[in-house]
């Protein structure tokens, strides 16, 4: 069962590096975002995507840690 596990996992991350792999070569039209009158260079639409995609994968656990923090203090103090 943990080999089937394993197996399993490790389909799911190929398809996954597949997956990410093919968006990124059919996305390689160069554009610029304006953003509150900062222009960024101009990079593939996959590139920012994906930059896009990290940074919500990093400050998303983040903010979770955060408010579990504050969670578990609030209620440390009520009990």
């Amino acid at each position: 069962m943990r080999n089937m596990m394993r197996t399993l996992l490790a389909l799911f991350a190929l398809l996954l590096v597949l997956a990410t792999l093919t968006f990124v070569l059919e996305n390689q039209e160069p554009t610029s975002l304006l953003f509150l009158g900062w222009k960024a260079p101009e990079l593939p639409i996959s590139m920012l995507m994906v930059f896009a995609l990290l940074l919500g994968m990093s400050i998303g656990p983040l903010i979770g840690w955060s408010l579990g923090r504050r969670f578990r203090a609030s209620r440390n103090k009520g009990g």
